[in-house]
């Protein structure tokens, strides 16, 4: 269940809050962060009852080819009425269709030819026609001064390959998908080259380090790991119904009724695709590894409930929505302590784990890994920074849901990860959804910086929101299991139930991520699919944003005030920031205050950027007085979205608080989208 490492052993739409908000500290008009308290909530059963409209429909195969058929006879045309330039084009990714005709393309671009990493983008347009909202990877415009590298590709792909070797790959060599691309993921867009580096990562997985280079400097600017890590009388899930094929006497591991699903045995093997299981009789394994077809059964299994799952849930037909089966390998390796989606082979690959005695087939495993070919094939979500942790945290969601809707009674539904492979050694589980840092290292919330730790510890983010938006937090025993969930923000947070966040966490996925997208536009994306699902008065609209709130990306509904009197004022229209220009201003004005303001008061800043190093902000207090909340500089990440902390015990409340912005670089532009003041 790892991909860019091998320290886990198994492994811009419309809205109104353009993103999530971000607790940090600023020394201001001084000051200091305060987050403190417990929480407890019982959870509250709901039954899904979803918004009509807004339900994706059901494609068939032909269904699906002929809408994206039909976007891309359209696509110069989108490419101009979007406003792209000359040498820009789009190739279609993917359709999703709701009941009430919208229909959500995503498009992948190139430029000039090349690929432009992180120029993905998704429009949706009405029953009409009539395009509605554009959601974008990245809002800088995609041009280049020169398509003419200054740095050799030889050097390059050197650099890449002793990369690899120093994060312990052997067998290093270039791939041949190698290629020279535009890179907008980070910012500006950059000619650059992608060098894809094979060979084996330190643990046996397969190698597939992307490494991406600027062309004109050398200097390497993003690097992530290709490879996504991750009746039968099955080892964890008791003796179970298989799908199997019939010819003459010989039965084989071939799954008509799911595609052609086929289970292989690599025998120990790191290549090829292995020998397909066949025997004389339909009975599979023994239950324990002294039968080879144990894991196979496991392995099966696992792949025709997550089908199931996927088809059930949401109308979904195979990991390509087009009906489309991978297919599994196990006994990979010797020893091998982990499992991997592969997207070049579209298949799901299970080592034996320590001694050979642990396959990797756990049910949630099965369905982690196979998910990581839906979030490919929907929002390709990078594999590195938070990006890669909502990768990574999606594969969890989604297995979990799978373990749930399988209904096993010898592997039941729980919000543990891996938990009957003994990764560990201990008896302990590989993740904890209530709790993600119980594991040693996953964060339970956000922080500035959670991008920068490996994407299987920062997944614990939004793990742990899908948890608390699912059951709530607080103790309780749910299946038999105790779980005690805490919220960043000292406050309780009332579930939804399960079946309702994993609608919500889906539909985000597959209409409203980008490859980019963080922590902070992942709340943007699901507040959004729940308003489109429930409504935004809803019940659960509210309790996305108190989930968020619960893992500190976000306030919550009316300002998130704590309890004993705190207020909140809030402007939310939108002010234009000139690129380069003259500072602008969005005015507060605070009554019904007595004396002076807090020394913790809380500004929360939402500011939609396409370069947010350019922009210097201040808080200006009625008397004047100002507070630096942060300094223009290198910076390439989109927007800014944070909550600042500052000591303003020296001015009175009352009267018209002022955040003045001015962009500070060229070349880049954007809005203030609102901002809040909270006097707890």
């Amino acid at each position: 269940m790892s991909s860019s490492s091998s320290r886990r052993r198994t492994s811009h739409i419309t809205h109104r809050r353009a993103a999530g908000i971000a607790l940090a500290g600023v020394a201001a008009l001084v000051a200091t962060a305060v987050q403190s308290g417990a929480a407890s909530a019982a959870p509250t059963p709901h039954a899904v009852k979803l918004s009509p409209a807004h339900v994706a429909v059901q494609l068939t195969a032909s269904q699906r080819a002929e809408l994206i058929r039909d976007a891309d006879g359209a696509k110069a045309r989108t490419a101009k009425d979007l406003g792209l330039g000359a040498q820009e084009k789009l190739a279609v990714k993917d359709v999703v269709k709701d009941a009430d005709g919208t229909v959500h393309t995503r498009y992948e671009r190139t430029y000039a030819g090349l690929p432009v990493l992180g120029g993905d983008l998704i429009v949706d347009s009405a029953a009409s026609g009539k395009t509605e909202r554009v959601l974008k990877a990245t809002n800088a415009a995609v041009k280049v001064a020169s398509l003419t590298p200054k740095v050799a590709k030889a050097a390059v792909e050197q650099h890449a390959v002793q990369r690899a070797k120093a994060l312990g790959s052997s067998k290093a060599s270039v791939d041949q998908s190698s290629r020279k691309v535009i890179w907008a993921a980070t910012g500006k867009p950059v000619l650059a080259y992608e060098t894809v580096i094979g060979g084996f990562q330190d643990d046996g997985t397969p190698n597939q380090l992307h490494v991406i280079t600027d062309a004109s400097t050398g200097k390497e600017l993003f690097r992530y790991q290709g490879v996504e890590t991750g009746v039968g009388n099955t080892q964890y899930s008791g003796q179970v119904s298989l799908t199997t094929t019939q010819s003459g006497s010989t039965y084989t591991l071939n799954d008509g009724a799911r595609g052609g699903h086929k289970t292989y045995n690599l025998n120990h093997g790191s290549s090829g695709t292995g020998t397909l299981f066949s025997q004389s009789n339909d009975t599979w394994g023994n239950g324990t590894t002294s039968n080879a077809a144990t894991a196979a059964a496991d392995a099966h299994y696992g792949a025709a409930m997550t089908w199931d799952f996927y088809k059930d849930t949401f109308g979904r037909n195979g990991i390509k929505n087009n009906g489309q089966a991978a297919y599994s390998r196990v006994h990979y390796g010797n020893a091998y302590v982990n499992a991997f989606w592969d997207d070049s082979c579209f298949c799901m690959t299970y080592g034996d784990g320590a001694g050979n005695n642990d396959p990797l087939t756990e049910l949630d495993v099965a369905g982690h890994e196979m998910s990581h070919g839906v979030t490919s094939n929907t929002a390709g979500l990078n594999y590195s920074g938070e990006s890669g942790g909502l990768n990574e945290a999606t594969s969890d969601i989604f297995g979990t849901g799978v373990e749930w809707y399988a209904n096993n009674a010898t592997d039941k539904g729980d919000y543990l990860l891996g938990e009957k492979i003994d990764i560990n050694g201990d008896g302990t589980p590989l993740r904890y959804m209530d709790k993600p840092s119980k594991d040693g290292a996953s964060a339970d919330s956000w922080y500035s910086g959670v991008g920068n730790k490996d994407v299987h510890y920062s997944s614990g983010i939004a793990n742990h929101f899908f948890y608390l938006l699912s059951e709530g937090s607080g103790a309780k025993t749910i299946n038999g299991v105790n779980y005690d969930s805490p919220t960043a923000d000292g406050l309780p947070v009332t579930g939804i139930g399960r079946d309702k966040a994993l609608q919500i966490w889906y539909r985000a996925l597959t209409t409203k991520f980008t490859s980019t997208t963080n922590y902070a536009s992942a709340r943007t994306g699901t507040l959004a699919a729940a308003g489109e699902l429930y409504g935004t008065s809803s019940t659960e609209y509210k309790a996305v944003q108190d989930a968020w709130a619960g893992v500190a990306v976000g306030s919550r509904p009316g300002g998130g005030d704590p309890p004993g009197g705190g207020s909140s004022f809030e402007n939310t229209a939108d002010v234009n920031i000139p690129d380069y220009g003259a500072a602008v201003t969005s005015s507060i004005t605070v009554s019904g205050r007595t004396g002076n303001a807090p020394s913790n008061l809380q500004v929360s800043v939402d500011i939609v950027h396409s370069w947010s190093g350019d922009l210097q902000i201040d808080l200006v207090a009625p008397n004047g007085a100002t507070a630096r909340l942060k300094n223009s500089g290198y910076d390439s990440t989109p927007d800014v979205h944070q909550t600042y902390t500052v000591n303003a015990s020296s001015v009175a409340a009352n009267g018209t608080w002022k955040l003045r912005v001015q962009d500070k670089g060229p070349g880049d532009t954007g809005y203030i989208d609102g901002w809040k003041l909270t006097f707890p």
